[in-house]
């Protein structure tokens, strides 16, 4: 592994995961902490998780990668972007880092991401935790929509900026000129389009992982959804909830699809307490 010396606060630690090389946040001491990122256009795992890095890894070890295709972890050509795919490359990664086991904490599309680790790798998981999470089926939503058909200007980033938060008062231009700025590097497009093509509502069946599966889940899980969220539906977490026998289920009000931003504090509170329950 290697670090990079950067300004760039996206950009930390270099592995090689089965040949990939993978740019990942590796922060803290303790029980280890897999965090996994959602799929909007310009998403990294900075972005998505810069305000949950520094608090969590006070108490636990906590690796937050890009996930293949994301960020800036390598893109390699003819690479096949799909769940099969993206969970090889997180496992891979448990495996470079000499990582057995992990609580493992997945947003949207990184929380059917962390289904399906938990549900193949199960040995693999503590713990899971799952913020606004695809994985289970749904109707696609206008929201969702957009994220997945983003075409890079800057007025479309901050339309979608729109869909993910309740408080759109923390939607500056800045922010919008940020993640555009990240969607629109050599490379970063062409695969971001290529995941999720029309018709979009394929991409979420292919998220989806059958419902006995998900019954079999067995590791204490900690579902959270904003009540708000635009793009994935309140929906999704009650079913999970359902379908998990050791899951609790807290909804926030006024809140969309970002509650590690919105409600930064009781989510750490909240995952804190579930991770240090024995």
């Amino acid at each position: 592994m290697s670090t990079v010396e950067t300004a760039n606060p996206e950009i930390a630690e270099t592995i090689d995961v089965n040949g990939i090389a993978t740019n990942y946040h590796d922060v803290g001491t303790g029980d280890p902490v897999l965090l996994i990122h959602g799929s909007g256009p310009g998403v990294s795992a900075w972005a998505n998780w810069r305000v949950v890095l520094p608090e969590l890894s006070r108490t636990h070890r906590v690796i937050a990668p890009d996930v293949l295709g994301f960020g800036y972890t390598e893109r390699p050509e003819g690479v096949t972007y799909d769940m099969a795919t993206w969970t090889e490359h997180l496992v891979g990664l448990m495996d470079a880092l000499g990582i057995e086991r992990a609580a493992v904490v997945g947003n949207s599309f990184g929380g059917a991401l962390a289904l399906n680790v938990a549900t193949h790798h199960s040995d693999r998981v503590t713990k899971l935790v799952l913020m606004g999470a695809a994985g289970v089926p749904f109707e696609l939503t206008e929201g969702l929509d957009k994220v997945w058909g983003y075409q890079p200007t800057l007025e479309n980033m901050i339309e979608i900026m729109d869909v993910f938060a309740w408080d759109k008062s923390r939607l500056t231009e800045d922010l919008a000129r940020i993640r555009y700025e990240a969607a629109t590097r050599p490379g970063v497009h062409e695969a971001f389009s290529s995941m999720f093509p029309a018709p979009r509502q394929e991409g979420v069946e292919d998220l989806t992982i059958p419902d006995q599966d998900i019954r079999g889940i067995q590791q204490p899980t900690l579902i959270v959804h904003g009540r708000d969220d635009e793009v994935i539906p309140l929906s999704t977490s009650m079913r999970l909830n359902e379908l998990i026998d050791q899951s609790q289920l807290h909804v926030f009000g006024q809140c969309g699809h970002w509650v590690q931003i919105e409600h930064t504090e009781d989510f750490l509170q909240l995952v804190g307490n579930f991770l240090a329950r024995a």
